[in-house]
């Protein structure tokens, strides 16, 4: 590399990405515009993406394999055969970093065998400053780091990179676009993510997804639409509508129409399938259930972060909800579209929780039974509020109370799922179990793993499938004729 390269940085910077104004969040539909030179140079290249966190990073996967392919890039089938490697990282919390870093470690000894191999970390992980520097001080290997907002100018990243031998760093911090008209290479043919809006403005004290993906900023409904009908035509079987809050969808939109008017539209297009993640309770209006139980190809699931059974608790993490709202909000949901699956998200041993206020929590894990949850133990993100709260909970304790909640959720779930025995569910055949290849494997309408006795020619079908067991997270059955 170049000694001139610190030339070529561009670091993130958590005051600038909180900030928030009113300016009308620009639409940009011009085609993405490829130089020629970088094409003759990629010609041939192999590229790999391994990506790590939710479904948004799966999707800015699908748009970064897009825009390598048109550059010129081939997808390889393994590591060792890559020229192009991208690590498109996580930020919720400290065990995806540190996987990370494990990985990146992992992968030096590829770079030493191949010093013209590129590698690159993309994502949310490397939109917080501290990281940044880490990575730069402790892992030279590493010669590109782009952030969630430079996706768009991976080619000139690249060009940079291969004709001038610079380390750059190319982080912006700031609110946002929203990009039309992106390559992009989808990873399946049966399921589809569809972006609607990014960015979060909740600020949820614990969260660092508000620094590292901008503000909330909604693409406009008819861009949506149209998406959706090309992945009909194409013949998906089911998308899921994306976005760190979709509840809040339209709010930054000068529109007469907001979340519950998009889930309708969708529905009327006549994708079989329809899902959406992830819904804050505070944006959840009795208008949205009322289209998942009105329209059948909305699937009956509803996955609603909790976060704390304890409404002090969920103030101090700025949820802006009490514990009573939210499961008034749980128990409509629940009263009003049948047989749904409920999710949610717990965090255990916030800054300074009581054991009162824990139990709370276990009161509503057991008072809701949910059909599952994701239990995390609280993960101090830099640059939040919550991480500068003094803690009195030692780590010890917080992995006592992590396993009481995790047999609350696990009891229920069992119970959730012991009540399909011996009924009939209608599975999306995804493919052969990863288990047991003589074993077929989909989802139910509720999101329910359905493993089966079935024919391979189900195999992206939807059929239905008798229960005749339930295990914790897991439903065994068997394929019958309508």
């Amino acid at each position: 590399m170049a000694k001139n390269y610190k030339d070529y940085f561009i670091k993130p910077n958590l005051k600038e990405a909180a900030r928030r104004t009113r300016s009308v969040t620009p639409i940009i539909r011009e085609e993405l515009v490829i130089d020629e030179e970088l094409k003759e140079i990629v010609k041939g290249k192999k590229y790999l993406i391994r990506t790590f966190g939710c479904q948004a990073n799966e999707r800015d996967e699908e748009n970064i394999a897009g825009i390598l392919e048109e550059c010129g890039y081939i997808k390889a089938t393994d590591l060792e055969d890559a020229d192009l490697i991208i690590l498109n990282t996580c930020a919720v919390r400290e065990n995806a970093e540190e996987r990370v870093f494990g990985e990146i470690g992992n992968l030096k000894r590829l770079k030493a065998k191949n010093p013209d191999l590129l590698f690159a970390i993309c994502g949310c992980m490397v939109q917080e400053e501290t990281m940044v520097e880490q990575i730069l001080a402790k892992h030279r290997q590493v010669d590109i780091i782009f952030g969630t907002h430079n996706i768009v100018n991976l080619p000139s990243i690249l060009l940079k990179a291969y004709l001038q031998k610079v380390k750059i760093v190319e982080v912006y911090s700031k609110e946002g676009e929203v990009y039309e008209n992106l390559p992009s290479r989808r990873n399946g043919n049966l399921k589809a993510w569809v972006n609607i809006m990014y960015g979060c403005d909740k600020f949820c004290t614990y969260c660092i997804v508000p620094y590292t993906r901008g503000k909330e900023r909604s693409r406009l409904m008819e861009d949506i639409l149209d998406e959706v009908r090309e992945l009909k035509k194409d013949n998906y079987q089911e998308i899921t509508l994306l976005g760190q809050n979709v509840n809040a969808y339209g709010k930054d939109l000068n529109a007469d129409y907001d979340f519950a008017t998009l889930l309708v539209e969708v529905a009327k297009i006549g994708i079989p399938r329809i899902r959406f993640t992830t819904s804050h309770p505070w944006d959840f209006n009795s208008r949205m259930i009322d289209a998942i139980r009105d329209y059948d190809n909305i699937m009956p699931f509803v996955h609603l972060p909790l976060q704390s059974g304890d409404s002090e608790i969920l103030r101090r993490m700025g949820r802006r909800y009490t514990y009573e709202e939210y499961k008034s909000l749980y128990n409509e949901i629940r009263n009003k579209v049948p047989n749904v699956g409920i999710t949610t998200d717990i965090i255990v041993g916030f800054p300074n929780e009581s054991e009162e206020q824990f139990n709370n929590t276990l009161k509503a894990a057991d008072e809701l039974a949910y059909d599952g949850a994701f239990t995390f133990i609280y993960s101090p993100r830099s640059g939040t509020p919550a991480a500068r709260m003094e803690d009195n909970i030692t780590m010890e304790e917080k992995h006592v109370r992590f396993n009481k909640l995790v047999d609350i959720i696990s009891k229920h779930a069992l119970e959730r799922n012991e009540a399909y025995v011996g009924k009939t569910l209608k599975v999306l055949v995804e493919g052969a179990s990863k288990r047991n290849k003589d074993i077929l494997s989909g989802y139910s309408e509720q999101q329910k793993l359905v493993n089966f006795k079935g024919k391979e020619t189900s195999i992206g079908k939807i059929v239905n499938v008798k229960i005749t067991k339930a295990k914790t997270y897991t439903l065994e059955g068997e394929e019958v004729d309508e």
